[in-house]
């Protein structure tokens, strides 16, 4: 008949005396416990890490021991999710023999195994920004190589948008001419044109200003008197002309 305390207060012992630092008990009844796995130092020091809750059955390891991911960092969802598949893979593989070592040891490569897959995605994202920001290069200094297609496309584009520049400016001018009035239309449709150019005259008459030293000296001036010549004759026009 199995002893299944015996072998579980064995394997606890020996548990405790692999993982030193990171092994911790919960409860002694039921046997409750928790082990904290850390993958290896990525490329960066990045590492993952999770802590595993054990909880034994009372016929372990007959039957599987009960386990959950009790925390977790830098682990994505998808990764918690394949761990737990792992376990239960694992556990299923090992019934009737203890089997917490075995089950910690392929956690711990898992989380290895994550790292890498970190690196490589990290890597990959890198040459894909590096072919983008070659890629964006090449299009600053050649353009978009011209095809009859997007020539066509780009042509149609730019026909419709020169019809819609045409159109929005004949309407422009055409409302401009509706809201132009001819001097004809002017004269007749405003009244005070009628007298505007008799009353300018009027007002000018009224107010004529007469700048009298421009006759101050008109005495001074020296008028010559046709009576006074000796040759006038008034009865020949003549003579007047003759020196």
């Amino acid at each position: 008949m199995t002893d299944y305390v015996e072998e579980q207060r064995n394997e606890l012992e020996a548990l405790e005396s692999i993982y030193p630092d990171s092994f911790t008990v919960l409860s002694e009844n039921p046997p409750s416990f928790t082990i904290t796995v850390t993958s290896d130092a990525g490329e960066n020091d990045e590492t993952v890490q999770t802590t595993l809750k054990f909880t034994y059955s009372e016929k372990y390891p007959d039957e599987a021991p009960l386990y959950e991911i009790f925390s977790q960092l830098n682990l994505e969802d998808n990764d918690v999710s394949d761990i737990l598949k792992l376990l239960a893979l694992q556990a299923e593989e090992n019934l009737g023999m203890v089997m917490i070592f075995t089950l910690v040891t392929a956690v711990q490569e898992k989380l290895n195994e994550i790292v890498d897959q970190i690196k490589t995605r990290r890597e990959e994202e890198k040459k894909q920004k590096e072919k983008e920001a070659e890629e964006a290069e090449k299009q600053l200094f050649h353009g978009t190589p011209v095809t009859i297609e997007n020539f066509l496309s780009w042509k149609a584009k730019f026909d419709a948008e020169l019809l819609e520049i045409k159109k929005k400016r004949m309407k422009e001018e055409e409302q401009a001419g509706k809201n132009k009035l001819s001097g004809r239309q002017l004269f007749e449709t405003d009244h005070n044109l009628d007298t505007s150019d008799i009353q300018f005259l009027e007002d000018a008459g009224n107010n004529v200003e007469v700048d009298e030293s421009l006759f101050q000296e008109m005495d001074d001036l020296e008028l010559e008197d046709d009576e006074d010549d000796p040759d006038y004759n008034p009865a020949d026009p003549e003579s007047d002309l003759t020196d």
